[in-house]
């Protein structure tokens, strides 16, 4: 029998795995678009598939050449590492038609002991066997309804319409009331909160509505990496005009963020964000943005994080660069594609208004590689402030190899 393949085997086989994952640990896996909830799993999975390498004919599985390099990397810097964001994009999301096949057989080994060659020999599970017969049930738009209709005498009719102007009044008022009530309460809630405190004018909405791109040095104070110093990662922000605020979504190399923007006074903005698709409000972020006629490199100082694994995401104060790119066109994400496999990293293309096609690649990358200038003087190991003091962490110098 031929086995299932791509998303629908991927999906099912990590359902499985965290069924059992839970089962054995008697750890909860929130089941969402959270990264994080999947670390875990993740690293369980990893286990194996770092050992794929030299596992071939015992455990029946595809041959994977040895990693090759002279220093070994702790996870998830390793070339088999399978990472939370891969588990939730290939799980939750149901997005990747090709996925790595030592994360598929990483799952065959968990829930079978075998790799996905030899459970072919041998399937035990009927669920990943590509029977090409969808499922078909009845649906309540399938039942027939045979009961008879029951109808009002004409007598009945001038009752029921002065009930139904009682009720209609009752409810007329009712609705006057509580709208009244909601309006004093947002008036306080956006006094209380500063909210729309500056209407821009149309120069300072065209300044900020458009395509960003935003460098921060944020790799830098994540201690797990011992190649942090002096880096720089590169993200893409498309902010859109909305009734006096703004609001943008932010392209990271792993993961994004969504937000909103206003101007507190002339040329003056604020921002706030926070992780995309995660379940409550999850690394929040602050930042104040000035900006400068004829000017597109802006400097911005947030209270941001440093994105680190686990309980080492620590908030920081940092010092980021926007550079203003221009307007219009839109913004697509690319993922799990051959390119992507290429530079090991997420893919934006923005598509302008006359049509020209402008790729970015988002990764972690050296300051001094940067091709603007201004920017490297701004995002050295000085442009970060750690919550508390701690050395080592930020380095000032490069490590010793």
């Amino acid at each position: 029998m031929k086995l299932k393949s791509g998303k629908e085997e991927i999906a099912y086989l990590l359902g499985k795995v965290i069924e059992k994952f839970e089962d054995e640990t008697g750890q909860k896996v929130i089941r969402n678009s959270n990264r994080k909830n999947y670390e875990e799993v993740a690293r369980a999975l990893s286990v194996i598939s770092n050992q794929l390498p030299t596992t071939a004919e015992a455990l029946q599985h595809e041959r994977y050449p040895p990693e090759r390099g002279i220093r070994k990397s702790e996870y998830p810097f390793r070339k088999y590492d399978i990472t939370g964001n891969q588990v939730k994009d290939a799980y939750y999301n149901q997005i990747v038609t090709h996925p790595r096949p030592f994360l598929v057989d990483a799952c065959y080994i968990y829930l079978f002991g075998v790799g996905r060659k030899g459970f072919a020999e041998n399937p035990s599970d009927p669920a990943l066997l590509d029977n090409d017969e969808p499922a078909v049930s009845e649906g309540p738009l399938q039942q027939k309804n045979t009961g008879r209709g029951n109808y009002l005498s004409w007598r009945q009719i001038p009752g029921l319409l002065k009930g139904l102007v009682f009720i209609l009044t009752a409810g007329l008022f009712a609705v006057t009331y509580f709208w009244l009530q909601e309006k004093s309460k947002l008036k306080t809630l956006k006094e209380d909160f500063n909210i729309l405190p500056y209407s821009p004018s149309k120069a300072e909405t065209d300044s900020l509505e458009g395509i960003w791109l935003c460098y921060t040095g944020s790799p830098q104070a994540r201690s797990f990496d011992p190649d942090r110093y002096h880096m720089v990662v590169s993200n893409i922000a498309d902010v859109t005009y909305k009734d006096g605020y703004f609001t943008f979504v932010r392209y990271g190399s792993n993961f994004n963020h969504t937000g909103f923007m206003q101007f507190e006074s002339p040329w003056l903005v604020s921002v706030h964000s926070r992780v995309k698709n995660a379940a409550g409000n999850e690394s929040p972020k602050h930042s104040l943005l000035k900006l400068e006629k004829n000017k597109t490199l802006s400097s911005v100082i947030s209270a941001s994080w440093n994105f680190d694994i686990g309980d080492r995401n620590r908030i920081i104060g940092i010092r980021e660069v926007y550079i203003k790119l221009g307007k219009g066109g839109t913004v697509k994400e690319i993922i799990n594609e051959p390119e992507n496999a290429l530079c090991r990293c997420k893919i934006i293309k923005w598509t302008q208004a006359d049509g020209k096609v402008r790729s970015f690649q988002l990764k972690n990358e050296s300051l001094d590689s940067l091709p603007y200038e201004a920017a490297r003087e701004l995002l050295d190991e000085h442009s970060i402030l750690l919550r508390e003091p701690e050395k080592g962490v930020i380095l000032s110098v490069p490590p010793q190899k």
